[in-house]
């Protein structure tokens, strides 16, 4: 996603999504979100999650570089690109977005980076913790984690 300061300077907004259970794990706002940038983000999810057996990502330039090709290739992650001009092919994440447009970014007058990384830290929080889902019987992003059975490794 992108949007602009108060005074003009554009950003960028990477959100990272678990599609299973509606999480956003990832909202991070810079001036710009180079594909090294992603895969730096992606290292961390992994030291403290794991990583998933497939990410579906759209077009962006920082999505379709041969270095998260590769990386994905040495994690064993399937890297999935939706068609272009078919954003219903990720529908749950284009919803998320369309949440975080007007509830965040629309309804916000940013001046700083930091102001728009703090402001995206408590959206995702609230959502997180305190936004149930009827897809997820109506529980929130983190019961569910809560309640899913650990994985015997």
């Amino acid at each position: 996603m992108s949007d602009s300061l108060w005074d003009g300077r554009t950003f960028r907004l990477l959100n990272i999504i678990d599609d299973y259970n509606r999480e956003v794990l990832v909202m991070e706002a810079d001036t710009s979100l180079p594909t090294l940038r992603v895969i730096r983000r992606l290292e961390q999810l992994k030291e403290y999650r794991g990583l998933p057996e497939m990410i579906r990502v759209d077009n962006g330039p920082e999505f379709i570089s041969h270095k998260l090709d590769m990386w994905c290739k040495e994690n064993k992650i399937m890297l999935v690109f939706i068609q272009p001009g078919k954003p219903m092919q990720n529908g749950f994440v284009e919803r998320c977005n369309g949440s975080i447009r007007s509830e965040l970014l629309n309804a916000w007058v940013f001046k700083s980076l930091k102001e728009v990384n703090h402001r995206a830290e408590i959206w995702r929080l609230d959502y997180n913790h305190h936004r149930p889902h009827k897809s997820l019987n109506y529980q929130t992003p983190e019961e569910v984690k809560l309640n899913q059975p650990l994985i015997n490794e």
